[in-house]
C-alpha cells in the first residue's frame, strides 16, 4: 500500500501554516428534545444551590462514569423543556448550552444571590464502525469535537479503510436521516459543515475494494483447500 492512499488531507499545493476559516463556518449545536443537560449551581449557599443539583456539584465534569451522569442529568422532554426545582419548566430547546445556561442563570436569580450556573450536554455519544482499530461507542464531552478527533478515540483507520469514503450517519430534527460520504484525502473537509460532530452521529468507514478482493480470493482458496482436501481423502478410502 502507497503512502498517497493513506496520509489524510493531502494537497500538494497546500502552505504550512495558512489559517483556513472553519472556526467561522462553524454552527454551535441546538438542544432538542430528549438530550441531557447537567445542571450546577454553585453559591454561599449550598443548602439553596443544592436544591436544583441532582448530585454533589464536586462530582460533576469527569468525575463520574457517563451512565451516572446521564441518570443526574435534566432531561429535555418531548415539548423541549426542562423542569427545575422552584423555578419550573424552561423551554430550550432550539437555545445553544451557552444560551440556556443564561436562561437559566436568569431565572435562578430570583431565588439565589451570587449564583453561578454551568450548564454542559452529557448526551453527547457517538459510534464508529467499520475499518477501525477500536469500533464502539463513545461519549465526548466537547461540543466542538471533530471527525479525525472521533476517530482518533476509536483507535484510527486500519490500512485497509478506505480514506476516501467515510460516511456519516446524523439524525435530523424531522425524524430523518442524513448520509454524507466524505474523503479525508481532501484538504477541504476542515471547511465542510461536517467536519464537526453532532451528537448520535454514527461514523462509518469503508474497506478498500482490493482489501475486499483479497479477502474474497483467501475464503476461496481456504473453500478450494477443503474441497481438494475432501476429494483427496476421497479417493484414498474408496
Amino acid at each position: 500500500m502507497s503512502k498517497k492512499e493513506l496520509v489524510y488531507l493531502q494537497n500538494s499545493n497546500l502552505k504550512e501554516n495558512v489559517p483556513t476559516d472553519f472556526q467561522t463556518r462553524l454552527t454551535a449545536y441546538k438542544l432538542q428534545s430528549n438530550d441531557v443537560l447537567s445542571i450546577k449551581v454553585l453559591s454561599v449557599d449550598p443548602d439553596m444551590s443544592n436544591l436544583f443539583n441532582i448530585t454533589n456539584p464536586n462530582n460533576a465534569f469527569g468525575m463520574s462514569d457517563p451512565g451516572t451522569m446521564y441518570l443526574s442529568g435534566y432531561a429535555i422532554d418531548n415539548e423541549g423543556f426542562i423542569n427545575l426545582p422552584t423555578v419550573g419548566k424552561l423551554k430550550v430547546e432550539g437555545l445553544t448550552t451557552s444560551q440556556t445556561q443564561e436562561l437559566v442563570q436568569r431565572n435562578l436569580d430570583r431565588y439565589i444571590t451570587d449564583a453561578t450556573v454551568v450548564v454542559k450536554l452529557i448526551s453527547f455519544r457517538i459510534s464508529v464502525i467499520g475499518e477501525v482499530r477500536n469500533p464502539g461507542h463513545f461519549y465526548i464531552y466537547n461540543e466542538r469535537a471533530n471527525l479525525l478527533e472521533g476517530l482518533s478515540m476509536a483507535g484510527d483507520l486500519t490500512q485497509s479503510a478506505d480514506r476516501e469514503n467515510v460516511k456519516i450517519i446524523r439524525q435530523k430534527k424531522d425524524g430523518q436521516t442524513e448520509i454524507v460520504l466524505l474523503d479525508l484525502k481532501d484538504p477541504n473537509l476542515v471547511q465542510s459543515q461536517y467536519y464537526y460532530l453532532m451528537p448520535n452521529d454514527v461514523v462509518y468507514v469503508e474497506p478498500l475494494g482490493t482489501q475486499l478482493k483479497r479477502d474474497n480470493l483467501i475464503v476461496w482458496n481456504a473453500v478450494l483447500g477443503v474441497i481438494s482436501t475432501g476429494a483427496l481423502l476421497y479417493n484414498l478410502f474408496k
